[in-house]
């Protein structure tokens, strides 16, 4: 057996325990989590294949998993009443010239990059300039945002494989699909813990 029949199996196997585990659980939040592990799992099995095309569903897969857990930390902390540790803003000179310009350089950067590594690099953008410069949170603007870019990849995904004529349309749809899809997932890592909605 080499190593690709063995990783196969093992991570059968797990996806096999986590259903199992996912029949079995009562609680709401321990469910979800245990649909997290399924992902994850999933997620190993597509890896396995490694191919371009599973290369562009597991990185997708992976944002949503991210914004999953952040979601589900944020509800057990509400449900367990836990206290919200208090910081004191950092006082430092760059942190209120900067913000502007560097949030600039990062998020025309990451359209330039593009699709998951332009988010990542555009979402490093404005989490900076949250944190230094504060905010209003708007998460019904951000999820709204997210869901159309959602659909925007999944519309290049069927423009690739129904007219691969079209695959430069198909690439730059799913690249600026998946930067904003990014780059607004991890705008929120940015906004977590402070204003008005949490």
């Amino acid at each position: 057996m080499d190593f690709y029949q063995a990783g196969l199996f093992c991570t059968l196997v797990c996806v096999a325990i986590s259903f199992i585990a996912l029949f079995r659980e009562r609680d709401d939040i321990h469910k979800i989590l245990v649909v997290d592990l399924v992902e994850t799992t999933g997620l190993v099995l597509i890896c396995l294949v490694a191919t371009d095309l599973a290369e562009a569903l597991i990185l997708p897969g992976l944002v949503v998993g991210i914004s999953e857990l952040l979601m589900l930390a944020e509800l057990y902390i509400r449900k367990e009443k836990l206290p919200l540790p208090s910081f004191k803003p950092i006082k430092i000179e760059v942190m209120r010239t900067a913000p502007p310009i560097i949030s600039f350089v990062l998020v025309v950067y990451g359209i330039i990059l593009s699709g998951f590594s332009g988010g990542a690099v555009a979402g490093i953008g404005m989490v900076f300039y949250f944190l230094c410069k504060g905010y209003e949170e708007r998460f019904e603007l951000l999820e709204t945002v997210s869901g159309y870019a959602w659909a925007l990849w999944i519309a290049a995904f069927f423009i690739f494989m129904i007219l691969p004529q079209a695959w430069l349309i198909a690439v730059m749809l799913s690249g600026g699909a998946i930067l904003v899809k990014v780059t607004t997932k991890m705008a929120l890592i940015g906004a977590m813990r402070e204003g008005h909605n949490v």
